[in-house]
């Protein structure tokens, strides 16, 4: 890099910062961002290369690093990066919102070293993951992370659960999405058995298997199921 583009440092690395974080980025979102024009993206996108960073362009569409390329050396397996949009969620609805700011802040900076594979599922789980209230800090349930992984692979799950009037039952089920209310996690699935979605809590789940089979993705949204239940029931389901 050359004088003007050291002086240009911080955008650089927030630029960069960026590319991690997303799997395509938009030299228009740049310019806006950053409130420069184009041209300037351009040459901050030319300065990066010049670095070494493998920036990658894809015609029509925007940037993107290079498969496999980081900086940081740390990495994070699946499981944890769930563990972490979970309490993202948790946390976005503090009533503080400097807790909320810089948790953000944060967040984006452990996405940007994630992998692009674990980035789309990360991505998947913060639109499937809301937190309602947790009233007790009991531990309720043990198949959260198994269960999150199932979701974001479209993994068909085999369980056997235990309903209000102590019944068990075997289901086959596609896991959708999943909530916490009243210290509970709640899984919601499309059950095979009953040929819609239901909830199911997953402190009645006795047993789970995740298979090796997948189901198709289906196309609602967690606030498309929640405004059908409301319609249904007439309250928060």
């Amino acid at each position: 890099m050359d004088n003007n583009d050291l002086k240009r440092l911080p955008r650089l690395t927030a630029i960069l910062t960026l590319l991690q974080t997303k799997r395509l980025v938009t030299a228009r979102s740049l310019a806006d961002k950053f409130d420069v024009n184009i041209r300037t993206i351009y040459r901050d996108i030319k300065a990066l290369e010049q670095a070494g960073v493998p920036i990658l362009t894809e015609e029509g569409k925007g940037y993107t690093l290079m498969e496999g390329y980081s900086m940081p050396p740390v990495m994070f397996t699946e499981s944890e990066a769930y563990a972490l949009i979970t309490v993202e969620q948790i946390v976005l609805k503090n009533n503080d919102t400097s807790l909320v700011r810089e948790y953000s802040e944060a967040i984006s900076k452990i996405r940007s070293i994630l992998k692009h594979s674990i980035k789309d599922k990360t991505a998947l789980l913060a639109e499937r993951v809301q937190f309602r209230k947790n009233t007790s800090g009991d531990s309720t349930s043990n198949s959260l992370s198994l269960l999150q992984g199932a979701l974001t692979h479209f993994n068909l799950t085999d369980i056997q659960y235990t309903d209000e009037n102590n019944k068990v039952t075997s289901r086959l089920i596609e896991p959708f999405a999943i909530y916490s209310t009243q210290g509970n996690w709640v899984l919601i699935a499309y059950c095979r058995m009953r040929k819609d979605f239901r909830a199911f809590r997953l402190d009645r789940i006795l047993e789970l298997k995740i298979t090796d089979k997948h189901f198709k993705p289906h196309q609602i949204t967690l606030q498309t199921y929640f405004d059908n239940c409301r319609k249904k029931y007439f309250s928060d389901p």
